[in-house]
């Protein structure tokens, strides 16, 4: 079943990722995607922690695809953080869905 999109949490410079939450069924799912990872979609390299926000929201589809996709493919991140990394999203442009 596919997550729902819920809130955006905002960027946190300590852990150098953006979070956000989704809804599976009701329940919040705690999300984040890397700073490499939201580079590799947009296709840049470096972006200011003040950009963040835009360049989320600008591939907030993909990345919340995404996310779906790792929660439903690994019962492991089910009561955890779904962490998304340069690896989960090698490969995809900005604009499509991931097939997996």
């Amino acid at each position: 079943m596919p997550l729902i999109s819920h809130e955006i949490v905002g960027h946190d410079e300590q852990r150098l990722a953006f979070k956000f939450s989704m809804l599976n069924d009701g329940k919040i799912v705690q999300c984040q995607i890397s700073d490499l990872a939201l580079d590799a979609l947009a296709g840049m390299k470096g972006t200011e922690s003040s950009a963040r926000l835009a360049q989320f929201l600008s591939l907030r589809r993909t990345i919340e695809t995404v996310a779906s996709h790792l929660f439903d493919d690994d019962p492991l991140f089910r009561g955890s953080v779904v962490k998304i990394f340069a690896k989960h999203v090698a490969g995809l442009p900005c604009e499509a869905a991931p097939n997996r």
